[in-house]
């Protein structure tokens, strides 16, 4: 894994020399329009009118990754996404170029003064999208194109809950992560271990569906389109739903309408609690960018959730 800096002293002038081998186009305009974790995300004008979008990502390899999974998701779902038109890599740069969504991300504090109503059709429209994913299976848990664990508990313990664990106690004993924060994660792990494990099947998942990558009409709240999966793989259909609650979108109720829609296990909440933690942690040890602020706010509902469930199973 080789981690890059993209900022715009490498990637803005390559683009037109790339799009012209690419697409056998030119560049009127191009300007930054955001980013997350992983990359930024450019908005790429080109002399034939069409708009596309280009994003240069952190760790070299992910457009490949974020390739493959765009095409199986858009696929298998009613809801637009991004089409690949290339990647692109050098030494110095990992780009992924992509047809333009439309709209503005939910993230946009806009949205939270919408109406009762615009926001439940909001959530109806997002979770129906993602059934249509959990509605695909597959009979081994793991990565999209290499699935071959029997057992979901088997795949995150082995690939996730395990090293993550490992990597966070070593930066506690090196004063890097909080020991406050790695007593919950532990105390939780144990719960959660303990847990019977019920029989889920390996269901498609995008992996990182916050309100951030769910695209939607600034006038409306019309949902345009999803965007940037990571982490796409054979899951257990609740561990696609942390996101759901991660930044504001418990505001939106989207995890409160999947359940109308679908229902879970016994412990989902418990659960779906506690990947987020796990994996809002984990963005220290694999190039991401953590927010302490929806690291709080997940450790603050793990913490009620971890209460609930030790009072209950007393």
């Amino acid at each position: 894994m080789k981690i890059l800096d993209n900022g715009n002293k490498h990637v803005l002038p390559l683009l037109p020399a790339i799009i012209a081998e690419k697409l056998n186009k030119t560049i009127t305009d191009c300007k930054l329009i955001g980013g997350g974790s992983f990359g930024r995300v450019y908005k790429v004008q080109l002399s034939d009118g069409q708009t596309i979008a280009v994003k240069a990502y952190r760790i070299q390899g992910s457009q490949h990754q974020e390739a493959e999974q765009l095409r199986i998701l858009s696929a298998n779902t009613n809801v637009p996404m991004p089409q690949v038109l290339f990647t692109f890599e050098d030494t110095q740069t990992a780009l992924l170029a992509m047809s333009f969504a439309g709209g503005q991300n939910v993230l946009n504090p806009l949205f939270l003064f919408k109406t009762k109503a615009q926001k439940q059709k909001f959530a109806e429209d997002v979770i129906s999208g993602m059934l249509c994913w959990h509605r695909v299976e597959n009979e081994n848990f793991g990565t999209l194109s290499n699935a071959v664990y029997e057992s979901w508990y088997d795949f995150y313990r082995t690939e996730k809950q395990i090293p993550w664990l490992a990597a966070l106690r070593k930066l506690t004993e090196n004063g890097k992560f909080s020991p406050k924060k790695m007593q919950l994660l532990t105390d939780a792990t144990a719960l959660f271990n303990a847990l019977p494990e019920e029989n889920p099947t390996a269901v498609l998942i995008h992996g990182d569906l916050n309100i951030m990558n769910i695209m939607a009409d600034t006038k409306t709240m019309q949902l345009t389109a999803f965007i940037d999966p990571c982490g796409s793989m054979w899951a257990d259909r609740e561990y696609d739903l942390f996101q759901l609650r991660n930044m504001w979108g418990d505001a939106f109720g989207l995890y409160a309408t999947y359940k109308k829609k679908y229902p879970l296990s016994e412990y989902a909440d418990f659960r779906v609690a506690y990947y987020a933690a796990m994996h809002e942690a984990s963005m220290r040890l694999n190039g991401g960018l953590h927010t302490p602020l929806w690291e709080d706010m997940n450790n603050a509902r793990l913490k009620k959730e971890l209460r609930k469930l030790k009072e209950k199973r007393i």
